[in-house]
């Protein structure tokens, strides 16, 4: 087994550093520049879909209970990208890159946000029709916008074991940790409650898992948000020096010389790429099941959705640990975002960096079983198939809380690596659909009106727009 894990682990390194990461870079900057930079220019226009009841299709009263809402389908993405990565992700990256991995951090998730436009859009244009909800992602996209299905298969199977398998053992595993060891519990029972917990969402439907995620997303992330800025008044008089340093150790000659921004770019865009999944192919499949008047605005909620967990969610993290000093120590990821917690908040640390966990890695649960079930239908959408994965997903979770990292995470990184290859492949031989469907948002909102897709504009493949 420790010959396959590092043979593995040789594969993840190659494909990460020769391909993944400088496709995605190259990605983000094509993407930004043909969309105009809309995830900066469109600001305002995203706060504004994201709770207006206009960005709905128009269904009838019959339909309309049914249908999952931009927002629902925006927290569904945000439950997968806000996980522990942002509270022991961040802190890896800042004890082996430094504090400048923090501002390359940012700078991919400005890019990024254009990625994430990108496949949110294209996701929404070829999205299903389901009894319940739309449905749809990569895979379909592969299948009907190039009409390569065993492309489609592949991702599908990619994501499902990635993300709806041993992704869940990782969030299960750290949730079962720190659950275990706050309140001195056998982990074996805390694994137990979770699965239970679990399982009574996910044999909801995606219309309990949008609810949960409707409402857990924001508990957790305006929680979060709260207590930083409470850190952040608390340490007002160290906020100038602990940007400076950022700054200074993105572009430091000193940091220069010792090799040290190299690796505070290679950390900051790793981690922040890891953290807010855009590219990754992952998030398109929450887009998908909203159901909205057009294309364009699912891709603008879903960029709003990079900034919130990587600009605020994981900038509050960084903030926590370099304000608390403990950066240049031994201490690495969750510990030492533990350290700087009780720095902070003294004992209250440990139990609110506990409820944190809790949220964050439990949210992320149920929205990579979401993923997971999306891909499943995809290449078998079968009743028996749904209810046999719904099981599976539950006996993992509860695995999780009994077997080690170390396998799951290479089959994480492996998994992500390939569906990231190709995801991006198929978005870029599509991506001149999003940039019409940009331009027709944006001629409709400067007349007046609010932005509706007719399927008919794409002659060539009208019959593939089932959703429309």
């Amino acid at each position: 087994m420790d010959i396959i894990l590092s043979v593995v682990s040789d594969i993840n390194d190659f494909l990460w550093t020769y391909f993944v990461i400088p496709m995605l870079v190259v990605c983000a900057i094509y993407f930004t520049w043909n969309l105009h930079a809309i995830q900066f220019t469109g600001i305002g226009e995203m706060f504004r879909l994201l709770f207006s009841s206009s960005s709905f299709e128009k269904d009838t009263e019959k339909s309309r209970h049914k249908r999952i809402s931009s927002f629902q389908a925006f927290a569904i993405s945000l439950s997968s990208r806000v996980g522990t990565g942002n509270l022991a992700g961040v802190a890896s990256a800042i004890f082996v890159g430094g504090p400048g991995s923090v501002f390359w951090m940012w700078i991919m998730a400005l890019f990024g946000a254009g990625t994430a436009f990108m496949e949110a859009t294209l996701a929404q244009l070829f999205k299903r029709r389901g009894a319940d909800s739309y449905y749809g992602g990569p895979a379909y996209q592969m299948q009907y916008g190039l009409h390569r299905r065993w492309m489609g298969v592949l991702f599908a199977v990619f994501i499902i074991f990635g993300f709806g398998l041993a992704n869940q053992v990782v969030q299960s595993n750290t949730l079962c940790d720190a659950i275990g060891d706050a309140f001195h519990l056998p982990v074996r029972w805390v694994a137990y409650a979770i699965t239970a917990l679990t399982l009574v969402i996910i044999f909801g439907g995606v219309h309990r898992i949008a609810r949960f995620s409707a409402t857990m997303v924001p508990i957790m992330a305006i929680g979060y948000l709260l207590l930083s800025m409470i850190i952040l008044i608390l340490n007002i008089d160290k906020v100038p020096a602990m940007l400076a340093l950022i700054i200074k150790s993105a572009f430091g000659w000193q940091q220069a010389a010792g090799g040290a921004v190299g690796m505070a770019i290679m950390q900051g865009v790793k981690r922040g790429l890891f953290s807010n999944e855009a590219g990754e192919g992952s998030a398109p499949n929450a887009a998908a099941t909203a159901s909205i008047s057009h294309p364009v605005k699912q891709g603008l909620l879903q960029s709003l959705g990079v900034f919130t967990d990587t600009i605020l969610i994981c900038s509050c993290t960084a903030f926590i640990i370099l304000l608390s000093g403990f950066y240049d120590g031994n201490d690495d990821g969750i510990i030492l975002t533990s350290r700087a917690m009780n720095y902070h908040l003294g004992s209250m640390g440990s139990w609110y960096l506990t409820l944190c966990i809790f949220l964050f890695a439990y949210s992320t649960i149920i929205a990579n079983y979401f993923y997971g079930e999306a891909n499943i239908r995809f290449i078998c959408d079968k009743k028996w198939a749904i209810t046999t994965f719904r099981f599976v997903s539950g006996f993992v979770v509860m695995a999780g809380g009994f077997l080690t990292l170390q396998q799951a995470w290479c089959i994480v990184d492996l998994a992500m690596a390939l569906m990231t290859i190709l995801n991006l492949t198929s978005v870029l031989m599509l991506a001149r659909y999003s940039f019409l469907l940009l331009d027709d948002y944006l001629a409709q909102r400067r007349s007046g009106k609010n932005p509706e897709f007719h399927k008919e504009q794409f002659h060539e493949i009208v019959d593939e727009l089932e959703g429309w």
